[in-house]
């Protein structure tokens, strides 16, 4: 594969996932899926990029985001169940309620 299509891959992703945060406004699970969808479009990337440079900096830095994602959406899941089984539902409506 060449960069082009490598590039072409990783804006195809970036963008399918920024459509689904704009087409489902509705599921906040399909909303995280999407932000993830996206991130792992940015990771990939950095990794062409590192490829096509021969340089590891950006294979280091892809390390790094994937766990920063992978906490993240750990985190994001633990306080959706923790909400759910508190009001039963995850409508977006009433999660925007919400005061701290």
């Amino acid at each position: 594969m060449d960069f082009i299509n490598c590039l072409i891959i990783a804006f195809t992703l970036f963008f399918t996932g920024l459509f689904g945060i704009f087409l489902n406004r509705k599921n906040i699970l399909l909303i995280l899926m999407a932000v993830e969808l996206m991130l792992l479009s940015v990771n990939f990337l950095l990794l062409i990029a590192s490829n096509f440079l021969d340089d590891c900096i950006g294979q280091v830095l892809a390390i790094f985001i994937l766990t920063i994602a992978a906490s993240e959406s750990a985190i994001g899941l633990a306080i959706l169940v923790a909400y759910f089984r508190l009001k039963g539902t995850l409508a977006i409506e009433q999660i925007s309620l919400i005061r701290g």
